[in-house]
């Protein structure tokens, strides 16, 4: 099975650069990154980004945070394109699931990318609010546990073999942080990987020797002493 890879950035520049590539499968946003990408107004950039991205999946996420008004955000976004994944995090910033948002837009076949997921807890419970004949994704942060010293493997096969008999419903490795974690996410049969451009770029220099890596990383010791003029 493949591992697609997804593109995690919000610039306009980079997204049409990467949408011409075809090992690129599609892209994931996140307020955070609409916001370094300095977007403004969420609506208007997003249709700026369809403009070019118009059939790779993407997803737009929510930013607010009471129920109701998840719900009105996330009909807007799901009517900007057929492409477009709506975000919902798993809880709001008070600790509370999101079951009954995910149910509602599930039910109505809205494709969702359930996002912030950690354990494998709480994969049950969205698992249990998709309609399992909507398309959905749920986003795991591996990046993000192995940053504070948790192993995500064990709840990523946990996690998939939930979900295993459901073609509807991918799971993505998030918060990718280095080209080794692709390895990782094919051997495991991830859906998905998103991972942010540096790593993309990083993924083509896979199959080169060691060889060649020590000779590369003596040559460029060698550089920088000479460009540092240094003696002894």
């Amino acid at each position: 099975m493949k591992t697609k890879i997804f593109c995690d950035i919000a610039d306009y520049k980079i997204i049409k650069f990467f949408n011409k590539k075809s090992f690129v499968d599609g892209f994931t946003t996140n307020p955070s990154l609409m916001r370094l990408a300095g977007a403004k107004n969420y609506r208007d950039y997003s249709l700026k980004i369809l403009k070019i991205c118009k059939k790779k999946p993407i997803s737009f996420e929510v930013f607010a945070d009471k129920p109701q008004d998840m719900l009105k955000q996330a009909y807007e976004i799901n009517s900007w394109g057929k492409n477009v994944y709506v975000k919902i995090p798993v809880v709001n910033s008070k600790g509370i699931f999101t079951g009954s948002v995910i149910k509602e837009l599930s039910d109505k076949g809205i494709k969702l990318n359930i996002t912030a997921v950690y354990t494998f807890e709480q994969t049950k419970k969205i698992y249990s609010k998709l309609n399992k004949k909507t398309k959905s994704i749920v986003s795991i942060f591996a990046g993000r546990m192995a940053d504070r010293g948790k192993d995500p493997l064990p709840i990523f096969k946990k996690c998939l073999s939930l979900v295993k008999k459901n073609n509807k419903i991918e799971i993505l490795w998030a918060s990718t942080r280095e080209p080794y974690n692709y390895i990782q996410a094919k051997q495991l049969g991830c859906n998905i990987i998103t991972m942010p451009p540096k790593v993309i770029n990083q993924i083509n220099g896979f199959g080169k020797s060691f060889k060649s890596m020590t000779l590369d990383t003596v040559k460029g010791f060698l550089i920088d002493s000479k460009k540092s003029k240094f003696t002894l």
